[in-house]
């Protein structure tokens, strides 16, 4: 299967958007717009809200595409961009009213046997214990195990240390580890 934009680099594509190609434009917005979106749909846990961040990403890169200076990855850039949006759209929620939630029978860790119903059931139950994270966690993670991205690169999209990078990672996961476990099971010891 081909890239959209052919062997066209996203450098390569960015610099001819900025000398006013509309088309490499298309064809870089197109390339990453599933990337994007699951970076707001993950980090802002609601699809809606995921919706709304994606287009407002895609808006700030079309807008601010003269800022990106080559120094990094365009995806660095991109995501950065992204996270950005996802993270405003939570801080946006949290001024709307709250509809009162319905509950939830299917217990976290739910997804015993196999076959696509389990495989559907563990990535809800990821997406709740996601959810509940608070949004710095939640942005790190999502960040190094859907974007697969580097320490150094999720500092740079965070603007945070390196150090605070991998703190926020191994908490984050610790956290959606503590709730992904059956509710039953004892809790996991340290080895040495």
């Amino acid at each position: 299967m081909s890239r959209p934009g052919g062997d066209s680099s996203d450098e390569a594509l960015a610099a001819a958007a900025n000398a006013g190609d509309r088309g490499a434009l298309e064809v870089l917005l197109a390339r990453h717009l599933d990337r994007v979106h699951a970076i707001c749909r993950r980090v802002t846990g609601h699809p809606e809200d995921a919706l709304d961040a994606t287009q407002e990403a895609l808006i700030a890169v079309t807008r601010g595409l003269q800022r990106y200076d080559g120094r990094s990855r365009f995806t660095t850039w991109l995501y950065r961009v992204a996270t950005n949006a996802a993270l405003d759209e939570l801080r946006r929620r949290k001024r709307r009213p709250e509809p009162a939630e319905l509950s939830d029978d299917r217990a976290v860790g739910g997804a015993v046997g196999g076959g696509v119903e389990s495989v559907v059931a563990a990535r809800l139950d990821v997406d709740a214990a996601l959810a509940r994270l608070s949004p710095e966690f939640r942005a790190a993670v999502v960040l190094r195990d859907l974007c697969d991205l580097d320490y150094a690169e999720i500092a740079e999209v965070l603007d945070v240390p390196i150090g605070t990078v991998r703190s926020r990672i191994a908490r984050g996961r610790a956290a959606i580890a503590d709730q992904l476990r059956e509710p039953n099971a004892p809790p996991e010891r340290p080895t040495r």
